[in-house]
């Protein structure tokens, strides 16, 4: 009974989000007390929920704070030079633009965001394409692959496997650095040979009577920066993110305090610190209140027993030793998975339970979790018409949304597919 009562409230907590009859925080919330309702459980639901909404806190506190330090230190203008060099540096030939272009996506989605990558990425390099007639497929390809690849552990994935396995982004995150270090590897390769491929049949080496474009701000924009605090703020960056790679200190921590020392340092006065805050509220908001609403979703699923009861209902149909192979398997579908599911039906969802049946096996959720990031709305994402991103991206490059994915899919397979076999062959898990 418990098993089917959870099979139907996953099902349709799934069709609710996918097809967009409910939102996923208002699906997340009621579905499951729906269910536990039904379920004969009472008043013990209020108890699942506040055990789900424990686990969740520290997650949602460092999504918050990751937003709100990244929007500042953007705003300070900490990317403008670092853009502007790149621009300059890439010059007129097209194997250096295609480079450039994914070392920018790389750089600019350090804020986790993929929207603000393509938005910043695309309008910067795009003439430069336009100008030397170069395939603008191959702009969406490189920033796709940039952003996909870059998965880290203040991103919407991350947050979502952690919040769904109750396990911190930093243990997600740090076995698989040296992964990620492979997919970032044949990002640059594909560039690379993007690149030249691109500049053979153009028959270009270097245009010098090209103009490169220059970057416009706004006013607003530019009141907003502060380039005399640009090297304080890297060096803030990169000592936050070092200790938060470390593990030493919770990511919640080191975000909170990143988060008051670049707004003391970039904006003293209060009324500026505060029109910052609330320039970024709206995501953070938005987003720490669908991970509380996970967190009350995976308390009732758990508190209830529904996600064992599903677990072993599907355990007969595996094998026990084809069980090892479930996060390969998983790792190598989490791509194309990426087109059929949205982030958080899969993550908040399904995953949960495939780790409850990967458990349940001998094998630990931690590999179920990293085996999803290696695609699912990871490389995924940038081709999926379930995600804003998606779009984004074709309609600022100019192009059909089945042009890009028939061009950028293969890459960011092969990419997902390179990672599953780096994970195996760095010991993240079995064959």
């Amino acid at each position: 009974m418990l098993a089917l009562l959870g099979l139907l409230t996953v099902v349709l907590l799934l069709a609710l989000i996918m097809s967009r009859l409910m939102s996923p925080l208002v699906a997340l919330i009621a579905v499951p007390i729906t269910a536990a309702l039904v379920g004969g459980f009472g008043l013990q639901t209020a108890q699942f929920i506040l055990d789900g909404l424990q686990q969740i806190a520290s997650v949602a506190a460092m999504f918050v704070f990751a937003i709100l330090y990244f929007g500042v230190i953007t705003d300070a203008g900490v990317l403008d030079p670092i853009v502007d060099r790149i621009l300059r540096a890439v010059g007129t030939r097209p194997t250096r633009i295609v480079v450039g272009s994914a070392v920018l996506g790389l750089l600019v989605h350090l804020d986790g965001s993929g929207a603000v990558t393509f938005l910043v990425t695309v309008p910067a390099m795009l003439p430069l394409y336009e100008r030397l007639r170069m395939d603008k497929r191959i702009l969406a390809c490189v920033v796709s692959m940039a952003a996909g690849v870059n998965f880290l552990p203040w991103t919407g994935p991350m947050l979502r496997a952690s919040a769904a396995l109750h396990i911190s982004t930093t243990d997600l995150f740090r076995p698989l650095i040296p992964v990620q270090m492979i997919g970032l590897t044949f990002v640059g390769v594909v560039a690379y040979v993007l690149g030249r491929r691109e500049e053979r049949r153009l028959g270009l080496s270097g245009v010098e009577s090209v103009t490169i474009p220059v970057r416009q701000t706004t006013e607003e924009e530019r009141a907003l920066r502060r380039p005399g605090r640009f090297w304080i703020n890297v060096v803030i960056t990169l000592s936050l993110i070092a200790v938060m790679v470390s593990g030493v200190v919770d990511p919640a921590i080191m975000f909170m305090a990143g988060t008051a020392i670049a707004l003391v340092v970039n904006y003293p006065a209060s009324d500026l610190q505060r029109a910052r805050i609330d320039a970024h509220a709206k995501a953070a908001v938005m987003m720490a209140a669908i991970l509380l609403a996970a967190g009350a979703f995976t308390g009732i699923m758990k508190g209830s027993g529904m996600l064992a009861a599903m677990a072993a209902s599907v355990v007969h149909a595996v094998p026990p030793a084809m069980a090892r192979h479930i996060p390969v398997a998983l790792g190598l579908a989490s791509m194309p998975l990426s087109l059929l599911f949205d982030p958080d039906s899969f993550y908040l969802g399904a995953l949960p339970v495939i780790a409850e049946v990967g458990t349940t096996l001998h094998v630990p959720p931690i590999q179920i979790g990293q085996a999803a990031l290696l695609g699912q709305m990871t490389t995924g994402f940038p081709v999926s018409p379930l995600t804003p991103a998606t779009f984004l991206i074709v309609g600022l490059t100019g192009i059909e949304l089945g042009e890009h994915q028939r061009y950028t899919a293969p890459y960011l397979f092969a990419a997902s597919v390179l990672m599953t076999l780096a994970c195996v062959a760095f010991g993240v898990f079995a064959l």
